[in-house]
């Protein structure tokens, strides 16, 4: 991959992105800065979204259909979580926040490990607040984050299998998140919908 300047491209920028291999990078764009940055710290997983991507525009025709929208979701916005205790992603799919990050807060610590894949993500967190979320994986605790991600996309997946994470209530990552009132907010803190459920049954 190049990072090149901005110049006229195909109307469709990952389509431009995998036959070039040119990623066009606005000077001065924090955004842009974000996205190289990825590019360079989860190569396989980017490289892989790129291709996924370039292969579903010709036959959407126009329409963007929901493996483009996963794709979207993780490439802006997304996290990949390296994690040994199932009992915490049955917390994080489950919304339950202050068990997650109060009660369980040790194990937390220990076991759980957040890698920021979405260049978006990265860009809000330079003035946080506590509700920045990510649509997560999961992958093993010994695994290569960039490649056990990029396997996890060789699958067939709906935007429905992102888990949501609020990751500024991750220990240690906001300020004040040492206080058990911290995850008492539900404007941040959500827990799981009834019709969110029934989807997902």
């Amino acid at each position: 991959m190049r990072f090149v300047p901005p110049q006229p491209a195909d109307p469709y920028y990952e389509v431009q992105v995998f036959e070039t291999g040119e990623v066009q990078t606005r000077p001065g764009n924090r955004h842009d800065l974000f996205n190289a940055l990825c590019w360079l710290a989860f190569p396989k997983t980017k490289a892989r979204i790129n291709a996924l991507h370039a292969a579903e525009i010709p036959r959407e025709r126009g329409r963007r259909g929901r493996l483009r929208d996963l794709l979207t979701l993780l490439d802006e916005g997304g996290a990949i979580v390296r994690c040994a205790e199932p009992q915490l992603e049955a917390l994080v799919r489950g919304h339950r926040w202050k068990e997650l990050f109060w009660t369980q807060r040790p194990l937390v610590c220990a076991h759980m490990r957040i890698h920021v894949l979405g260049h978006a993500t990265l860009e809000k967190a330079l003035a946080p607040w506590p509700g920045i979320t990510c649509k997560t994986i999961f992958v093993p605790a010994d695994a290569d984050p960039d490649e056990a991600a990029c396997r996890w996309l060789t699958a067939a997946r709906r935007p429905e299998e992102l888990a949501v994470l609020p990751v500024f209530g991750y220990p240690g990552w906001f300020p004040g998140n040492d206080a058990e009132s911290f995850y008492d907010d539900t404007r941040f803190f959500r827990p799981l919908r009834r019709d969110h459920c029934a989807e997902n049954a």
